[in-house]
């Protein structure tokens, strides 16, 4: 069995992203993010929430509770309106596309680490235990 620099994994870490970085997903994650940037009814209801949310930590700063939840109910009615547009559910599930594909290849990657641990020690992956704890009860070893 060989073994790795840690350069070398950053390495095909690196080669690993400019692969995900090229696929569909993320191509679609950019053409929205262009799309959402360019709609005007985006950037003013964007800015719209922007000034409220200012004018609702001012709020709270000094304890003004009913005009505070009154600029909280009109940032949430505008959120809402921004996430009727199309543009930008598109976007969103442009996201959650793309973080999808993250976490599949960080469980993988987890997992694979875990189950290669396990093997190289003469473990059992289906049970999750090394070589090291097989066979081995609560102090019927010496180990625990």
């Amino acid at each position: 069995m060989s073994t790795y620099t840690k350069e070398e994994i950053l390495g095909k870490a690196k080669e690993l992203a400019k692969m995900i970085a090229t696929t569909d997903e993320v191509d679609f994650f950019k053409k929205a993010e262009a799309q959402i940037n360019t709609n005007s009814n985006v950037a003013r209801l964007m800015g719209q929430i922007k000034n409220l949310q200012k004018q609702a930590v001012n709020l709270q700063h000094y304890q003004k509770h009913e005009a505070s939840r009154e600029v909280e109910e009109k940032i949430d009615a505008l959120m809402a309106e921004l996430d009727s547009i199309p543009v930008v559910q598109e976007f969103k599930q442009s996201q959650s596309d793309v973080n999808d594909i993250l976490q599949m290849v960080s469980h993988t990657i987890s997992n694979k680490v875990t189950d290669e641990i396990i093997e190289s020690t003469g473990g059992d992956v289906l049970k999750g235990t090394t070589g090291s704890q097989e066979g081995c009860s609560p102090g019927g070893c010496g180990c625990h």
